[in-house]
């Protein structure tokens, strides 16, 4: 057969997509393994598997009611502060069973810091802010170093550094959350943990929370909880998307991971079709 045969026969020009090539994958931070958590008689999430990579965004995506947050807390041992809450399954942090007896859940906080939906410093000063967790850890000398460093990577300092005795209750509101994020980071955790830090900021502050947050990655490993589809795909490396099942007989709702892989891969080529449905609008 000649070329020209070969051109002129018709073209299927419906070709798949690319598949998404995977890097070489940094180690695992966390390892999930069949998490369960209840609250009392309430089961709130099941069956989560799933890995956490160093220097990675991951991003948990879904419905209200889904467990992203519940999971979320379960990293630091946030759920331990409700008295009914049951975490069951296996959490392992570089190895180690976070829920194991004898883990310190303190120095499980000081290794994984949290930022929270909304911006709340505390009713001090911006450097007592900054400066309250290392001081409860003991440090004493070089906290004016420790201060400014933690500042200058939420990329605050330029902006406060003449203030610093001032309230941070007189900051703007997007300045606050970058306030909570350099209080995260100055007791030189590994992991920051984040429960919609933008959902409750413009979208100047949002870009600016989004583009700190490229920065901090080099030195972090962070998990962001959104209900913001473009945020996801714009800042994460790896999603992670939840739905709920509900018991038709008690009409509870019980969140359950249906697809976690590479940012890229979710959004453009998911592999279940409710993880579709759902980035593209279609449902939720």
């Amino acid at each position: 057969m000649s070329d020209d045969t070969a051109l002129s026969k018709p073209v299927d020009l419906e070709v798949a997509s690319a598949p998404v090539v995977e890097p070489d994958p940094a180690p695992s931070v966390f390892e999930l393994d069949d998490l369960h958590v209840s609250y009392g008689d309430f089961l709130a999430v099941k069956g989560v598997d799933l890995d956490i990579r160093k220097h990675e965004i991951t991003a948990f995506i879904g419905p209200s009611g889904c467990g992203k947050t519940t999971v979320l807390r379960c990293f630091n041992r946030m759920n331990d502060l409700i008295p009914t809450a049951r975490v069951e399954g296996s959490l392992r942090y570089h190895g180690v069973d976070l829920y194991a007896p004898g883990v310190d859940a303190v120095e499980v906080r000081r290794r994984i810091g949290m930022v929270f939906q909304k911006p709340n410093p505390f009713p001090k000063s911006i450097y007592d802010n900054i400066a309250f967790g290392p001081r409860i850890a003991g440090v004493k000398a070089g906290l004016d170093d420790v201060v400014e460093e933690a500042l200058r990577r939420a990329a605050l300092w330029d902006e406060v550094k003449d203030r610093l005795k001032s309230s941070a209750m007189g900051m703007s509101g997007g300045q606050q959350q970058r306030l909570c994020i350099a209080r995260a980071i100055a007791t030189n955790p590994e992991v920051v943990l984040m429960d919609e830090p933008c959902s409750a900021l413009d979208p100047i502050a949002t870009a600016r929370i989004e583009d700190l947050m490229q920065e901090l990655k080099h030195d972090y490993t962070i998990i962001i909880v959104t209900h913001n589809m473009q945020q996801a795909s714009r800042v994460s490396d790896r999603t992670a998307f939840f739905v709920t099942e509900v018991n038709d007989e008690s009409d509870t709702r019980t969140g359950l991971l249906v697809e976690y892989d590479l940012t890229e891969k979710i959004f453009s080529n998911p592999s279940d079709e409710r993880t579709e449905n759902y980035v593209t609008g279609r449902f939720g």
